[in-house]
This record gives structure tokens, C-alpha cells and sequence, in this order.
């Protein structure tokens, strides 16, 4: 039960964090400076945003598909690319994903024949591949861009760098563990079993181009108007992921943008921000919410035929 309230009272502070913060980054614009600046946006970057993105959840079932090589199960790799797509579309945009892309995957792994052991384990290795992901890109950030790190976290670029390379020993440590490590570690009452020294360089493989790909496309949408890096887009994406998993704002509505604006400024018009919230988030969002109704009918019409089979039979 109070695992509950504090779950609801996580998702009402996160939705009024994003409100204010939306406002916030969004108060000095009219509806129609909006538009413009979005329309300002040329169609071939728009295109190559669209291209990152796909990109991008092409990789995210790679996520799926470690983690079903993991429980040991030999299921079809395009059952896989559907749960993986219809769980993280929606879960990314209406947040919690653990918890939303959690229950959607258990109805789909579930139904093709896995426990629900399986499910928690194929969710479980998916949080750790975007962890694996998350900290390589970040030290590569870190020690490559530490000056812009450095000037946000307020901190010296030579603390920024040595944090980059703790993501680079932390990940190592991660590969190393699963090469030598033979029975489940522990960790007080929590006990994990590592992966194969294969799945773990997939993870950290996998993981890391899909968030360079989530970087290129936010970079994508602000070249458009402004001569910016693709370090330096990677490095206000890593930050502003830094303040998602602080806030736990959902899909990082409003956290995403106010930390976006804050490192890179004016290179981050509005219409940019507005681009990648509508490329990464929306448009995946609303194809996947209509699949999954109709994944879901196709479920249940396969169930009560199955039923009418057996009663037929008995």
C-alpha cells in the first residue's frame, strides 16, 4: 500500500514539475511564433530527424532481444521488435516506463508462452542495457566535452573528466563480471545473475548507439537554425536525462526542454525542442497506441476461439 502512494504521489509531483517547467520554458512565446519556428525547421533535417529515430527504436529492441537470449528463450525476433516497439512508444511518452512498458511487455512475452519470472528478468536486463548505454555515452561526453558539463553540474572540468572515466571503468567492471563471474551476485537481499560475456558487449554496444542516435536527432532539429555540435547536443541530452532521472518527470516532459535550453541557449529555439518532443515521443506514441489495440484484439479473438475449441472437444 504505501508502495502505491508513493508511486502516485511520484507521478502527480513529476506531472506538476513538467507543468512548470513547461510554462516556464514556454511563457515568452506565442502559438504562432511556435509554429513558425517549427516551420522554420528545412524538411531534409526534419527527414534526417526521422531517420535518428527510427534508428533509434530499431536499437531499442535490441534491448528486448538481450534480454530474451538472456532467460534462455529462442522467441522469434519480429514477436520481439512488436513488444518492444508498442511497450517502449508508450511507455517513453507516458513515463514511468518501467512500470508502463513493464505491464505491456509482460501481456505480450506472457502470451507467447513466459513466466512471469522471465518477463521481470527481460525487463530488469532492458533497465540495465539503458543504464550501460546512458554511462558510456556520459563519459564520452564527460572527458571529450568536460567544459560544457562542466559549467552546468558547476563543477571542475577536471572532476567532470574523472567521472567520465568512472563511467568507463564502471562499464568495464560490468564486462568483466559477466566474463568471470560464474554464480549470481549478491547484493544484500538482491541477487542477479550476469549475463553472458556475449549479451553484456551486445548491451553495452547496442545501448550506446541508441542514445548517440537519440543525440543526432535532437542535433538534427537545432542545425537547422544554429551551427551546433554533435557533441554538444550529446552532452545537453546526457545532462538533461541526468535531470529526468532526478525529477522522474514523466516521458521528461518539460524537463527535457528546460535542460536542453539551459546548455545550449539560443541554439535550442523552440521550434527544435517542439520537433524532437512531436519525432521521438509523439509520432511513435500514436502508431503504437493503435497497435497495441489491435495486437490486443487479435489476442483476444485467438482466446475465445481457443475456447470455443475446448468446449467443442470436451
Amino acid at each position: 500500500m504505501a508502495k502505491k502512494i508513493l508511486t502516485y504521489v511520484t507521478v502527480v509531483i513529476g506531472f506538476g514539475l513538467a507543468g512548470y517547467l513547461l510554462y516556464h520554458t514556454f511563457r515568452e512565446y506565442s502559438a504562432s511564433e511556435i509554429v513558425d519556428s517549427v516551420k522554420a525547421i528545412p524538411i531534409v533535417n526534419l527527414l534526417a530527424a526521422f531517420g535518428f529515430a527510427f534508428g533509434s527504436y530499431l536499437c531499442l529492441t535490441g534491448f528486448d532481444w538481450a534480454g530474451v537470449r538472456y532467460v534462455k528463450n529462442d522467441l522469434a525476433y519480429p514477436k520481439i521488435a512488436l513488444a518492444s516497439f508498442v511497450a517502449l512508444s508508450i511507455g517513453q511518452s507516458v513515463g514511468l516506463a518501467g512500470l508502463s512498458s513493464g505491464g505491456l511487455r509482460y501481456r505480450y512475452y506472457a502470451h507467447w508462452g513466459m513466466s512471469t519470472e522471465d518477463v521481470a528478468k527481460i525487463v530488469l536486463l532492458s533497465g540495465v542495457t539503458v543504464g550501460l548505454g546512458m554511462t558510456v555515452l556520459s563519459g564520452i561526453v564527460l572527458i571529450v566535452n568536460p567544459k560544457d558539463a562542466a559549467s552546468v553540474l558547476r563543477m571542475g572540468e577536471g572532476v567532470t573528466r574523472a567521472i567520465g572515466f568512472a563511467c568507463f571503468a564502471a562499464t568495464a567492471g560490468y564486462l568483466a563480471l559477466a566474463a568471470f563471474l560464474r554464480t549470481p551476485l549478491k547484493v544484500r537481499a538482491w541477487t542477479f545473475q550476469m549475463p553472458t560475456l556475449r549479451i553484456a558487449v551486445a548491451q553495452v554496444v547496442i545501448g550506446t548507439i541508441n542514445f548517440a542516435l537519440v543525440s543526432a536527432c535532437l542535433r538534427e532539429v537545432m542545425a537547422a537554425t544554429a551551427d551546433v555540435s554533435y557533441l554538444k547536443a550529446a552532452t545537453a541530452f546526457v545532462l538533461a536525462n541526468l535531470a529526468i532521472l532526478i525529477t522522474h518527470a514523466p516521458g521528461g516532459l518539460g524537463v527535457l526542454e528546460a535542460t536542453v535550453r539551459h546548455v545550449m541557449g539560443d541554439a535550442a529555439s523552440i521550434g527544435s525542442l517542439v520537433a524532437f518532443r512531436v519525432i521521438y515521443f509523439f509520432i511513435p506514441f500514436f502508431i503504437g497506441l493503435p497497435l497495441a489495440v489491435i495486437v490486443e484484439g487479435i489476442f483476444r479473438a485467438k482466446k475465445a476461439k481457443a475456447a470455443v475449441a475446448l468446449g467443442a472437444s470436451a
